[in-house]
């Protein structure tokens, strides 16, 4: 059975990085990777750009619901996006990214930063090495996401919100280095790809 992610123990802004880690160290994913059935259709259902999720044209507003769906959620080879369990795989529409990283926490500064983020379903991602952080190859058009989870070039992703981006930004700039780049988990991300 696959439960949602719990809430978080307490505010984000008031966890540690050594409670966050430990967090997502507890946290238990369901194997969607390893699960190829054979029945397949469509969910009716669409992650539109702003996060929200709808069923048949209608909002879900339970989060709890929506924390369910984000844990068997995979993308597969062709780039489309389906809900997977051992029984079934389930088509379902996504606009954008399937999800927003809304909150961050930074410890450290340069190559000793940490960036852990919070995604719109509650789920803790470090920045790193696993966790990729990209913001495309126009500078005039930053396009910032966060990797969440599956096999890199073929990843899950969140949109990083804006007001995160600037943070982000601001801290790259502040470390002075050329191009400019921000450190997490001992990886450096450069502002601009290439």
């Amino acid at each position: 059975m696959v439960t949602p992610a719990p809430s978080l123990p307490k505010d984000f802004s008031q966890l540690s990085l050594t409670e966050a880690a430990e967090l997502l160290a507890a946290r238990k994913l369901p194997p969607v990777d390893q699960w190829h059935p054979e029945r397949s259709g469509d969910s009716f259902m669409e992650i539109r750009a702003d996060g929200s999720w709808y069923h048949e044209g209608g909002r879900i507003n339970r989060p709890a619901m929506v924390k369910l769906f984000s844990t068997i959620l995979r993308r597969e080879a062709d780039g489309s996006h389906v809900l997977v369990t051992p029984a079934e795989r389930l088509s379902i529409a996504v606009e954008d990214t399937p999800f927003r990283a809304v909150e961050m926490k930074s410890e450290g500064e340069g190559a000793a930063r940490q960036l852990v983020f919070r995604l719109d379903t509650d789920d803790l991602v470090m920045a790193g090495p696993d966790h990729l952080l990209t913001f495309g190859s126009d500078p005039d058009s930053p396009d910032p996401r966060l990797h969440v989870r599956g096999a890199i070039g073929n990843r899950l992703e969140a949109r990083i919100d804006r007001a995160l981006y600037y943070e982000i930004v601001e801290m790259a700039l502040a470390d002075q280095s050329d191009p400019p780049a921000i450190w997490s988990n001992g990886a450096r991300f450069p502002l601009v790809d290439r």
